[in-house]
């Protein structure tokens, strides 16, 4: 018994550190004493909780095979991922949506920015997305007319030029790294490409098929090298030069290096989602949560007298647990993933009512307090066994098939059946078990019967 109550302090120890941590980590427990440890992990919450950006790019297909869109559009989503990490983003979001707005079969990538409520700014974090593309040139398309202007300078038409080549189907796809070099002879910046195993192998067909004709580079519809194949270009390495200086040739190969996109895409819908909407999202979630919790307490402290009133310290240990490793994971918080949790907070209290009903039971048919304990624990515990598999199956599909909203939740809520599953057979059991009651008395039957009897 000693044991048992020596656990049982612990584990109230462990909710108290982990109540104080959520605390001393949030801006409302700012002014609590801590280590600057506790203080740096906060809670990571959604776009929907903590305001931002909403952005949904365009992804132009037509020249892409259809066994080869979705593969493309993955290629898309990892290249704006890590150019919108390397910017420093916080738990940024993007994804992939298929044929689900506008014309059947449109592929769109929707950018979520946390935190960044200027539309302006928002689009300055994702940059230029620059598209590279190799493309032959068309002797018999036509050629672009020079135009002279007021102040005497030359210009094309860059459409029209653009429209003269032909693709090649060799693009940033293909692309490995791009990296800055400076000619031996003049010192000028030039940009040296490597493509991957793919690449290298179109690269060079195409350089061997042409030479003696020009194959345009172009850098998002604009040409910024048309060079001349002498001969077949083996080995997938590739020179850029230019009329740029090495700050620009930096800044080249930097956007080649994170943007590179192996298809164009077009801003066409930006959303802010204010900070003061999502606060009031946050605070009706928070008052949900109390008002529920204070619900089910009631309920179990009046229907199930002291056991419940034990379990209600039990939830609160789950509570406080489930919340820390929100943070120290760290959980990305929505909406979704909040109503997650609260559900999960249901699948314990529900563990909870089955191993106090088999208590009942066990003390109707006159055992002692402690075989009542023993054997209602062990009864109860492949009808909790085998909910709490069924909910973590739910959760795993939900997961596995859902989209980012409803992987939210599943996170959410395997991770508070998970912690359920540890509160209600080890840490309410620990609490009965601490009071050390052997004699079933009147007084026994009171305190652990449940509803008005």
């Amino acid at each position: 018994m000693t044991k048992v109550r020596i656990t049982t302090v612990l584990i109230l120890i462990l909710g108290v550190l982990a109540g104080y941590f959520i605390f001393a980590s949030e801006p409302w427990g700012a002014d609590a004493p801590g280590s600057v440890w506790t203080k740096n992990h906060p809670f990571k919450l959604g776009l929907d909780l903590s305001g931002g950006s909403h952005l949904v790019y365009r992804a132009d297909v037509s020249e892409v095979s259809a066994g080869d869109i979705s593969d493309s559009m993955s290629a898309v989503r990892d290249v704006i991922e890590r150019r919108v990490n390397a910017l420093g983003v916080s738990e940024p979001l993007v994804q992939v949506q298929s044929g689900g707005l506008g014309a059947a079969g449109e592929e769109r990538l929707i950018v979520d920015l946390p935190g960044v409520t200027d539309v302006q700014e928002a689009q300055a974090k994702i940059g230029q997305t620059p598209f590279l593309e190799f493309r032959l040139e068309d002797p018999d398309a036509p050629a672009p007319e020079a135009k002279v202007g007021p102040d005497g300078t030359v210009t094309i038409d860059q459409n029209v030029l653009y429209a003269r080549y032909k693709t090649t189907g060799l693009s940033g796809k293909y692309l490995k790294r791009a990296e800055l070099v400076f000619d031996q002879n003049t010192n000028e910046p030039t940009v040296s490409l490597q493509f991957n195993d793919d690449g290298s192998k179109l690269f060079a067909e195409i350089t061997k098929e042409n030479v003696g004709k020009v194959i345009g580079i172009f850098l998002d519809n604009v040409p910024i090298s048309l060079p001349v194949v002498r001969e077949e270009i083996k080995g997938g390495n590739a020179q850029i030069s230019g009329d740029f200086d090495s700050l620009e040739a930096r800044e080249l190969v930097r956007n080649l290096n994170f943007g590179a996109l192996p298809v164009k895409i077009e801003l066409i819908s930006t959303q802010t989602i204010g900070a003061a909407l999502g606060d009031r999202a946050v605070a009706d979630g928070m008052r949900a949560a109390l008002f529920g919790f204070a619900a089910v307490a009631i309920f179990l402290i009046l229907w199930y007298r002291l056991p419940g009133l034990l379990a209600v310290l039990a939830l609160c240990v789950y509570a406080a647990l489930v919340l820390m490793l929100f943070k120290l994971i760290p959980i990305v918080l929505t909406a979704a993933g909040v109503a997650g949790f609260i559900v999960s907070l249901g699948i314990a209290v529900d563990a909870n009512v089955l191993i106090f009903a088999r208590l009942k039971e066990e003390l109707a048919a006159g055992h002692a307090p402690d075989e009542a304990l023993s054997s209602g624990f062990s009864r109860a515990w492949f009808s909790i066994r085998d909910s709490n598999f069924s909910s973590l199956i739910t959760a795993a599909i939900l997961f596995w098939f859902g989209t980012s909203l409803i992987r939210g939740f599943a996170i959410t809520f395997g991770l508070g059946v998970l912690v359920s599953l540890f509160s209600s057979m080890t840490v309410s059991r620990l609490f009965l078990m601490a009071l050390g009651v052997r004699r079933n008395t009147r007084a026994v039957q009171l305190l652990f019967g449940s509803g008005f009897k």
